[in-house]
């Protein structure tokens, strides 16, 4: 039987990922430039060298104009890859512009799995994490699988970082035990 703040979660993202669906493209665009300086001041700040980002699905934030920039800094970007063997788990594999892609079954783009390519999670410095939903005290909503949970638990020393637009920020989620609270938060109005 699901709790009460399990029911609130579910209805929760249901309602943030329509309001997110709504976006135009143009819109999208704009917050992913938007974000670059921002982002580049708490890296520089932080002088994190390897940096996980992710590839932007359901209308998430992209930070691919972000990675752009990075390279440019000769800093190392890595992608996560659903572990194939691990329930639940992260892999983070090692991205750049002709790293072969391929679908996963959840529809979501992730490297093609190359243990070559493969960084310990405990070697990732910074995080940039997608979010459903996110609030003023730097919680966080994912999708509900616990995949960055756990990948926080493995690696607490790693700065978190969420991109979000303003339509996915509300005053209080309904946080579990395990929701790991951001460090950093990134809001394109």
């Amino acid at each position: 039987m699901q709790s009460s703040i399990q029911t609130d979660r579910r209805v929760l993202r249901k309602q943030l990922l329509e309001k997110r669906s709504h976006l135009s493209a143009e819109k999208q665009l704009q917050a992913s430039h938007d974000l670059v300086p921002i982002a580049l001041d708490i890296i520089e700040k932080q002088q994190a060298e390897h940096i996980a980002v992710y590839l932007p699905f359901k209308h998430e934030i992209s930070p691919l104009v972000l990675v752009e920039e990075l390279r440019k800094q000769g800093k190392k970007c890595y992608l996560p890859i659903i572990h194939p063997f691990s329930k639940g788990n992260l892999l983070f594999s090692h991205f750049e512009s002709d790293t072969p892609l391929e679908k996963h079954p959840w529809g979501l783009l992730q490297p093609k799995l190359d243990v070559r390519n493969v960084i310990p999670t405990s070697q990732i410095e910074m995080i940039f994490t997608p979010l459903v939903g996110c609030d003023k005290q730097l919680g966080r909503l994912g999708y509900g699988g616990g995949f960055y949970d756990r990948t926080f638990e493995q690696n607490p020393k790693a700065i978190r970082i969420g991109l979000a637009h303003a339509c996915q920020c509300i005053e209080k989620l309904p946080l579990e035990s395990w929701d790991k609270p951001l460090h950093h938060l990134i809001i394109a109005e």
